[in-house]
């Protein structure tokens, strides 16, 4: 004789699992610098270039059970830039470009956190670059490994938005459009 499976007995069960903790749910706060990225691609005349930030210090504050609630902050060394060549790098630390002897920093610190579905969310917030902020949307795909977070992110920043290129570099010998992609790693709390 096989045992019964009563409605009543459903409800307990359901209420049961109702009481245990989300499986998937996780905070993270703090964020590995070393095992994350930032990096953006542009275009010079029709070639693809490509560069990397490596310095950037980053806080978070995300529980995927409340993501209104999160906060991220992150300031990029905008000296730590990678651009393909030393030429390069020391080109975009005049004034005409980061203007790093003034502005030394990037900041970007988040206002608002809209969850989308799938483990994706868009992050508003304000972008600061050679003394001006500009608000901007950036979305994030969250992807799960064991006890770490890894958030990709990318948006484009428009140069002329910061004035970023001035003078003969304004003609458009670059792309006023910048790539920006970053991964950040963080583990579970």
């Amino acid at each position: 004789m096989s045992p019964r499976f009563s409605p009543s007995a459903a409800w307990v069960a359901a209420l049961a699992f109702a009481a245990l903790p989300c499986i998937e749910a996780a905070e993270y706060t703090q964020v590995n610098t070393t095992a994350s990225t930032i990096a953006f691609t542009y275009k010079q005349f029709t070639s693809r270039a490509y560069g990397t930030f490596g310095k950037f210090a980053a806080t978070l504050d995300f529980d995927t059970e409340n993501p209104a609630a999160a906060h991220a902050a992150l300031s990029i060394d905008l000296d730590s830039i990678d651009a393909g060549s030393s030429d390069a790098n020391e080109e975009l630390q005049k004034p005409a470009w980061f203007d790093t002897a003034n502005h030394p920093v990037a900041r970007f610190e988040s206002s608002g956190v809209q969850a989308l579905g799938n483990d994706r969310y868009l992050i508003t917030g304000q972008l600061t670059l050679r003394g001006m902020t500009r608000v901007v949307e950036v979305p994030v795909q969250l992807k799960a490994d064991d006890a770490i977070g890894i958030f990709d992110g990318q948006l484009t920043v428009k140069r002329s938005d910061f004035d970023i290129g001035e003078g003969e570099w304004a003609d458009g010998v670059v792309s006023n459009d910048i790539h920006i992609r970053f991964r950040m790693v963080a583990p579970q709390q």
